[in-house]
């Protein structure tokens, strides 16, 4: 049975697994306090929270928010960063800084939802561009055919109008 300390821990990381639609583990082993607040300081910017926490009750507050996928990968020193938006700018922001400080930091994977993403899945989560960037590739997308849709439609129009144009110039002239 857990103390009561522990207790309001695992209360507190399965409000976090409620709050998260996705997440990603690194092994933060090499890491000194000032870079790790650094860290946290540059994901909070972007709506996330980067927790250490001790591998039983992570993996205690998992199983109790239907998450018992993730429980295999707690191991080691392990912290997590819960992402509330958009899983891409978390996980570019963690790939450039393992990148841009050289230490022995290194993702062990993630989630999304109740699906476990392996270290390369997130990788290549890095490397899409935002959600934002997404969308508007979409409505770029569908925007192209229904120009092209009224441009076809309105050309009969257009052609008659012309024709028009060019008879009452001719009827100008001849006065």
């Amino acid at each position: 049975m857990p103390t009561e300390k522990k207790q309001k821990i695992i209360t507190s990381l399965e409000q976090t697994f409620a709050q998260s639609n996705s997440g990603i583990m690194t092994d933060y082993r090499g890491l000194k306090t000032s870079d790790i607040v650094a860290l946290r300081r540059k994901l909070r910017e972007n709506g996330v929270e980067f927790h250490v926490v001790k591998n039983n009750l992570a993996r205690i507050a998992a199983k109790n928010k239907g998450k018992d996928q993730i429980g295999s990968i707690f191991e080691g020193t392990l912290a997590i960063a819960f992402v509330k938006g958009d899983v891409s700018k978390a996980a570019k922001i963690l790939t450039e800084h393992i990148v841009t400080s050289k230490l022995t930091m290194a993702i062990k994977g993630g989630y999304m939802g109740n699906k476990l993403l392996t270290p390369k899945e997130v990788a290549i989560i890095a490397t899409l561009p935002s959600r934002e960037v997404l969308l508007a590739r979409v409505m770029a997308g569908a925007q192209g055919p229904l120009y092209a849709i009224m441009s076809q439609v309105n050309a009969p129009l257009r052609g008659f109008m012309t024709v028009l144009q060019q008879r009452m110039k001719q009827l100008e002239g001849v006065k």
